[in-house]
Formats: C-alpha cells, sequence, structure tokens
C-alpha cells in the first residue's frame, strides 16, 4: 500500500508492505518547507478566515471558481538540502512544496489591492465569537472566493497527481489517505475520480477520524499487541521521533 499522510503538520508518503511479522514503513516522500494542512491554515489568516482554515476553505471553494486564478508549482528536480534527509540517489522518491504558493496567493492580494477587502472581514468577524462557514460567505467577495477555490484546487491536483504517480511508479495495490486534510471534500473526489482512471482503490477513514483522534492510536497499537509486542515499563515519550 501507499499512506499519504496529510494535515497540517505532515505530506509524506510511506510504502508500507505486509510481511509474517506484521508491516514495515518506508517514507519515499515528504514537504520540502511547508506541508498542505500548513498552507491552508496561513492562507486563511492571510485572508482573515480564521482558524484552522481547512474547513473554512473547503466550504467557500464551492462558491468560487477554481480556474480564475493560476497557480503553477515549480518541479523537485534539485537534491533535497535537509541534511538530515539523506537518501541514496538512486532512490526513487516523490516530494512536496508548499511554500511557494502560500507566497503566490500573498502576492496576488498585494498586486489585486485586496487589503481593504481584508480588512473589512476582519472588523466584521470581531463581533461574531465563534464564526462559522457561512458567516464567513457573507463577508466574502468574488474576488476572495475565486482566489480561495483556485488555491484549493492548485492544492489537492499537486497533491493527488504526486501521489497517484508515486503509485505506480512502485506498483503499489491500495492508496490510503489520512490526517486532517483527507477530511477535504475536493481532495477525496478528486482522488476517487483520478484513482478509477488508474484502477486503484483509494481509501479514506470517515472524516470524523481523520483529525487526531484515539481510534488512531488503537489501530496502531492493535497489531503490536496480537504479536506481544509491548514497551518497557520505562519507555519515556520521544516528540520528535521521526517514522521511517
Amino acid at each position: 500500500m501507499l499512506a499519504l499522510v496529510v494535515s497540517g503538520g505532515h505530506t509524506h508518503l510511506y510504502l508500507a508492505e505486509r510481511h509474517d511479522s506484521g508491516w514495515t514503513y518506508r517514507n519515499i516522500g515528504h514537504t520540502r518547507d511547508d506541508a498542505a494542512g500548513e498552507a491552508f491554515d496561513k492562507v486563511a489568516k492571510l485572508l482573515e478566515l480564521g482558524y484552522p482554515g481547512g474547513p473554512v476553505i473547503d466550504y467557500l471553494a464551492q462558491h468560487g471558481d477554481p480556474e480564475a486564478v493560476k497557480f503553477p508549482f515549480a518541479q523537485m528536480k534539485h537534491r533535497d538540502r535537509n541534511p538530515d534527509n539523506r537518501y541514496s540517489a538512486e532512490e526513487l522518491r516523490t516530494d512536496f512544496s508548499y511554500s511557494g504558493i502560500k507566497t503566490a496567493v500573498l502576492r496576488y492580494v498585494e498586486v489585486n489591492n485586496m487589503a481593504e477587502s481584508i480588512q473589512r472581514r476582519r472588523e466584521a468577524m470581531k463581533v461574531i465569537a465563534k464564526p462559522d462557514p457561512e458567516e464567513y460567505l457573507a463577508h466574502c467577495d468574488r474576488q476572495t472566493l475565486d482566489l480561495v477555490a483556485s488555491f484549493q484546487r492548485a492544492v489537492v491536483n499537486d497533491v493527488v497527481g504526486k501521489t497517484l504517480a508515486a503509485a505506480v511508479d512502485h506498483g503499489v495495490a491500495t492508496v490510503i489517505v489520512t490526517g486532517g486534510v483527507a477530511a477535504n471534500s475536493e481532495l477525496r473526489k478528486t482522488f476517487e475520480i483520478r484513482a478509477a482512471q488508474e484502477g486503484l482503490p483509494v481509501l479514506f477513514p470517515s472524516r470524523k477520524l481523520s483529525t487526531d483522534n484515539a481510534a488512531m492510536i488503537a489501530a496502531a497499537a492493535y497489531p503490536r499487541f496480537l504479536a506481544r509486542e509491548f514497551a518497557v515499563p520505562d519507555l519515556s515519550s520521544d516528540p520528535a521521533l521521526r517514522l521511517g
């Protein structure tokens, strides 16, 4: 299987293989800078759309034109400059980058003089304790809705395209998509359509279980429990521990 972990902190690909003793995981791609979910949050902050930005952008994008603004992505041709990520030159990898589109949105806002409309939205939202997506929609003009829809379409196309290309390159049987951004409606729809064209099944958790929850901890622990692989009593937590 190929597992995409797409969230506010990760846009990573893991090749998962089943063996007699359980599963092994190998990282075959990651984000070079901002994660996809992080880009959603930063663009939402820029446009005064609240936090977390993913759910609001997902809702607003349905009311905009996703073809209104073009956001091309640079191809990942150079070697990873992070010294902690030393992979062999022969290893087939698929990396992501979302700091560029965040900067492109900022430039679009500046060039198109959107500061005034953003300020009006900021003032309007101040008097609402917990604005919902419909209230943000009521204070968004056509230009903002088109920008949000175009931003989301560009990120979704990049995530889906690179993930499916990696799935074909590695000859996997199934693609699974996890993490907070897995709840995004356009990401799900695009994956289902394009994966079907490749003849690949794609699996998602329910939207309720796409974000951090106890069920995913239990799912990860259960195979270890069956194999009677238990932690030692003095095990301590390590928030910086890397997977794969």
